[in-house]
């Protein structure tokens, strides 16, 4: 297997396609790219931004080149000696009439050959299409409602523009076309019914990407639907145009690690990651993958880069300004309950449904009432700390079953009774009919969405003492990592994963993130912007929880550029809708986001008129741990990832900003300019080629970690071609230099905090 020195994450879609990506390539190069990462190929909904919803896995998107396009595209990689990644979307495909396969579903029901493919509960009656602003017949009587014939057949037609195939068969005659009762008749005799789309909360009969109704997912524990969904993916592999493969969301598959076993087969001895969060000391399973694409990664260096000092000084005056309390534990349970009664209701009703049948009698008697299963499903569900468990059809593996009879335990905490949690974990654990072994699947794809909407999209936007750790895949409770701590996590942490600090899923890009650990480090400058927020935005409307937050996303997101109010004003009406504390996206309160979006603008105004000392401080201080970040990234143990635009200065929030252009003529002389972006660009450039040269050794070296100093970090990986070593000053000075230091190679990079040193084994040394 021939493993990436590193790797560079391009969005396509919104400008980006093959030809534009493929004039990227001598960029990439130099800069000492060995693969470039692709996000999906594959045909998805038109205008999708990123290409998750897809829409025919068996078609490369014509919109971004098509196949001629990407053949193009990677046999110029080739050229230059870059690999491809392709990232695929087993899970879902897209809710959406464009979907082919789909619309044959709906015109066929369940005589279609794709009726199996999508993970449809057939056992509740027709497909439910939560797609209409009101309900059917309140459409139908308004006279919105009629049958057209398109060219793959004929529709039912709402206002022209929504258009469901209808089932060719037993249609009326073309003169009863527009008649209210025949269009009612003919409605009631589909594989599926419209209905108004708050129906979605709770009515669904798909399985959804978390509460993502536009989202379907698939069935790809079927050995035909594994086929259909990967052909296309195993011919561009077999033509040589694929040398790596990423897997989104592994979580939410029926049986992740069956699905592993049968890709590795498939796809034999390339590199293959999966997108999964491990959270505390999870371990991955035994998989056949080189590891995950490294959230946990991310989350480390931010670990061991806050100071712990400094943010208890910003915990205490956090709560003393907002009067919150507790620890985001708590915070995380209460928001579990809240998402499962309301975004991921129709999953709860599912499991009652799934719990209600496993638990019957032979004869068919229900000996355990709905209300009871309720609450110990919800029980289950918010006691349960990780994404999944990975129960299969073998003998249920120790940890896993150790984890669920602790939670067993906790979800009974609150009950009357423990005998329903004990019966329900007891068949998820080993299941005793078909029943309990749909029970089991769907409680542990369910259990991954939960935490994901109820953490990284509700608790995440709530808790907001420290933004650095409310990130996908941390633990804000678990902020900071000792230097012996952060040393037996890289000791435990393979070669072959990936090494991320930004993607297009995390909250905040790299070096906003490091701005926001800077203030760890200097916690009075950021009271010092608290106090003088209050004197020149005074505003009793806004909670100042949400006034802690936007304050720090301000300064995390922060350039002297005319776009960045607007840029803030949409993500603090997303952090506020996502926290639905006051607010949501189906029920906004316009008079509390307009009291919070004027403190927002007053604030940007402010800055623009005069920056701040106090901000002044933490943007250096932020630099600093950017350089960090870069150093730790590229010389520990993994991969490193590199996502776009983010060789130079990186200061997105959550998407949409992180999907925002790239300036690629900028990002092309980067390395030429004497600011932070230049020297960000030229350090990484320095350890790309040092990876790139002695590949080797970074794939087998050692690591360990000292403190030379109170405000030193010191990184060292020994293997057989030589010892690499990474002195870091954290504390606002110059890393430590000596005749042997080889970073930084110019005068202009004279003060860098950080400076490298290889030392390599044979006589003939190598210079960076």
């Amino acid at each position: 297997m021939t493993l990436p020195t590193s790797t560079y994450r391009l969005q396509l879609r919104e400008g980006m396609d093959f030809k534009r990506a493929e004039g990227l390539l001598p960029h990439l190069r130099d800069l000492g790219i060995s693969h470039l990462y692709l996000s999906p190929v594959f045909t998805a909904t038109s205008g999708s931004t990123h290409g998750y919803d897809v829409t025919d896995p068996a078609e490369i998107d014509p919109t971004i080149g098509g196949r001629a396009g990407f053949a193009s595209l990677s046999r110029a990689a080739e050229g230059m000696g870059i690999g491809v990644i392709l990232d695929i979307v087993p899970n879902h495909t897209a809710f959406v009439l464009e979907n082919p396969w789909l619309r044959d579903v709906l015109r066929h029901g369940e005589a279609s050959r794709y009726a199996r493919h999508f993970d449809i509960d057939w056992g509740k009656g027709r497909l439910v299409l939560p797609m209409l602003t009101a309900e059917f017949d309140t459409v139908l009587e308004e006279g919105r409602v009629r049958i057209e014939e398109e060219a793959d057949g004929p529709v039912l037609s709402i206002d022209g523009a929504l258009k469901v195939p209808l089932a060719p068969e037993g249609l009326p005659s073309e003169d009863r076309w527009q008649d209210a009762e025949t269009l009612r008749e003919v409605h009631a005799a589909q594989a599926w019914r419209l209905t108004r789309w708050e129906y979605e909360r709770d009515g669904v009969t798909h399985r959804r990407f978390f509460n993502v109704t536009s989202l379907i997912g698939m069935r790809v524990e079927d050995p035909a639907v594994f086929e259909d969904m990967h052909r296309l993916l195993f011919d561009l592999i077999d033509e040589g145009l694929v040398q790596g493969v990423r897997v989104d969301h592994i979580d939410g598959l029926a049986d992740p690690t069956a699905y592993l076993n049968q890709l590795r087969a498939k796809i034999g001895d390339i590199p293959l990651w999966i997108e999964k969060i491990v959270v505390g000391d999870e371990a991955l399973p035994d998989w056949p993958v080189e590891g995950t694409t490294g959230y946990e990664a991310a989350r480390a260096i931010a670990r061991i880069l806050t100071d712990a000092a400094g943010l208890g000084r910003l915990d205490g005056a956090w709560r003393r300004e907002t009067g919150r309390e507790g620890r985001f534990e708590e915070a995380l349970s209460q928001a579990k309950g809240e998402v499962l009664r309301q975004e991921l209701a129709a999953e709860l009703h599912q499991l009652i449904d799934l719990a209600r049948e496993a638990t019957q009698t032979p004869e068919g008697d229900q000996e355990v009432g709905d209300e009871a299963l309720r609450e110990a499903i919800i029980g289950l569900l918010v006691q349960f700390p990780r994404y999944r468990t990975y129960f299969d059809a073998g003998t249920p593996n120790q940890p896993d079953t150790d984890l669920m009879k602790h939670v067993a335990e906790e979800a009974a905490q609150d009950l009357r009774s423990d005998d329903v949690v004990q019966r329900l974990t007891g068949l998820i654990v080993t299941p005793e009919n078909d029943a309990a072994r749909r029970l089991q699947t769907r409680f542990q794809q369910v259990t991954g969405a939960l935490i994901a909407k109820a953490q990284e999209d509700t608790a995440g936007f709530r808790w907001n003492r420290y933004l650095a750790a409310n990130e996908v895949g941390a633990e804000p409770d678990e902020a900071y990592l000792t230097v012996e701590e952060f040393g037996s996590w890289l000791e435990t942490r393979g070669n072959a994963g990936l090494t991320l600090t930004s993607t297009h899923d995390t909250k905040r890009a790299e070096d906003a993130r490091m701005r926001l650990v800077a203030i760890s480090h200097l916690p009075e400058a950021f009271l010092d912007l608290w106090d003088r927020s209050l004197e020149v935005a005074p505003s009793e409307e806004v909670d100042p929880n949400l006034r802690w937050y936007i304050l720090q996303v301000l300064l995390a997101i922060w350039e002297p550029r005319e776009d960045i109010g607007p840029r803030l004003a949409q993500h603090v009406e997303k952090a506020m809708r996502e926290a639905k504390e006051v607010t949501t996206w189906t029920h906004p309160d316009e008079e509390a986001e307009a009291a919070a979006q004027a403190l927002t603008a007053t604030l940007v105004e402010d800055w623009h008129r005069a920056l701040p000392q106090a901000a002044r401080e933490l943007i250096a201080r932020g630099q600093i741990l950017s350089l960090a970040q870069v150093a730790l990234k590229c010389a520990m143990p993994g991969i490193p990832d590199i996502y776009q635009g983010c060789e130079g200065g990186a200061y997105h929030l959550t998407d949409p900003d992180n999907r925002l252009a790239v300036d690629w003529e900028q990002m092309q002389h980067l390395a030429e300019r004497d600011d932070f972006a230049g020297r960000k660009c030229r350090l990484t450039m320095a350890l790309l080629d040092l990876r790139r040269r002695f590949a080797g050794m970074f794939e087998t070296a050692g690591v360990r970690v000292e403190a030379p100093s109170a405000d030193g970090l010191r990184l060292i990986r020994e293997g057989r071609e030589g010892v690499l070593t990474v002195d870091i000053a954290l504390g606002g000075g110059a890393a430590p230099r000596g005749a042997a230091l080889h970073w930084p190679t110019a005068d202009r990079d004279a003060d860098a905090p950080v400076a490298i040193r290889w030392a390599p084994a044979v006589s003939d040394q190598a210079v960076l």
